[in-house]
């Protein structure tokens, strides 16, 4: 049996591949510990290690010297405190998956000599896995075409998924034909997403009656919204679900014939194992546009669509009701759908976990 110590920023892009292999590592009899940052308790209370670890760390600010200078006094504090825990432990091996948070921990570890993975589920990687490559033994990826390394030996190992995805997977595209329902689910991420509040359910609703009458909407969205997405979706007569979270998410998705959601990594890859098309709205501003990345690669592979957050409003003369037409023509078209369920379903990885099981065991070798 062997230790690993699994670290991990503490959002749900992050924890829930590291929770998917540490429930496999655990399949084969190792010792699992998690690194993080105090954000785990509300994305990762049902982390199966042994022990979490609290991490102190901060993303640095280059534009306020300030905030820099503070952020590495941070960082140079949990490096202190990542030494103490890792000698306690005695790990046989570290698996980084992304964040700041995992820099204090996997930086300790190299210095300590103990072979460490990183994983990156982007298809462009990430800043905290770029500044740890050169410490890294090895480098997993989701994606064969991912940039940003400065090296030829990456392990394509797909994104693992959590047992409760891989479940999901078994479940068989639901019947769709011009009499059958229609289910829709729209979700932002594990925060939700203010903009699919304001923008979807309007367009839903100036679909045409003979679509808005076989819907059956599942919507995730932040709690301060909910009274007037409800009022839209009740103006319209539309059959929803709202909530601001939903658990069971990957069964929701095996049961959708579409889904409308953001191209995070995590959700790239559930799209993929599950077999479900999605028009992919992704996070605007962000400093990488790794979500861009992710959904074209989706959509060249046939299983989505890709579409700006700028184009989902009604309200723009040049754009009105664009993103209704777009609906309308996708939840009209059966074959459309079908089809684009089975080119999603040819892009993910069943065997991910077992293949980034694999790696980390063979760190130690």
């Amino acid at each position: 049996m062997a230790t690993y110590v699994l670290m991990a920023g503490g959002t749900g892009g992050h924890l829930f591949p590291a929770m998917a292999l540490a429930q496999e590592l655990i399949r084969r009899g190792h010792e699992v510990h998690l690194a993080t940052d105090e954000r785990v308790e509300e994305y990762g209370s049902d982390f199966p290690a042994t022990k979490t670890h609290i991490i102190a760390s901060a993303t640095p600010s280059f534009k306020n010297p300030i905030k820099f200078i503070g952020a590495g006094f941070k960082i140079l504090g949990g490096i202190f405190s990542s030494f103490s825990m890792l000698r306690q432990i005695k790990p046989d091996g570290v698996i980084a998956f992304g964040g700041y948070p995992c820099f204090p921990p996997f930086l300790a570890a190299s210095i300590m000599r103990i072979p460490g993975l990183l994983h990156e589920q982007n298809a462009i990687a990430g800043r905290a896995n770029r500044a740890l490559a050169r410490f890294a033994k090895a480098i997993a990826v989701q994606f064969e075409k991912t940039s940003g390394f400065n090296r030829d030996d990456l392990i394509v190992t797909g994104n693992p998924v959590r047992d409760i995805v891989t479940k999901a997977a078994m479940i068989d595209y639901p019947k769709l034909d011009e009499n059958s329902s229609l289910f829709l689910l729209v979700f932002g991420g594990s925060q939700g997403a203010r903009a699919f509040s304001q923008f979807i359910p309007p367009a839903i609703a100036a679909l045409p009656e003979h679509i808005r009458s076989r819907l059956q909407v599942i919507q995730q969205c932040r709690s301060e919204d909910l009274e007037q997405v409800t009022k839209v979706y009740s103006k319209a007569r539309i059959n929803v679900e709202l909530s601001t979270f939903f658990a069971d998410l990957p069964q929701r998705m095996a049961k959708s014939h579409l889904v409308i959601g953001r191209a995070g990594a995590t959700t790239i890859a559930e799209l993929g194992v599950i077999g479900r098309p999605a028009i992919l709205v992704p996070l605007p501003n962000s400093l990488d546009q790794d979500q861009r990345a992710n959904a074209l690669l989706m959509q060249e592979a046939g299983g989505g669509w890709l579409v700006d957050q700028d184009n989902l409003s009604t309200q723009s003369k040049d754009n009105d009701l664009l993103f209704a037409k777009q609906l309308e023509e996708l939840l009209g078209n059966a074959n459309m759908l079908k089809n684009a369920a089975q080119k999603a379903k040819s892009l993910g990885r069943k065997d991910a976990v077992q293949r980034l099981a694999d790696a980390a065991e063979n760190l130690h070798k």
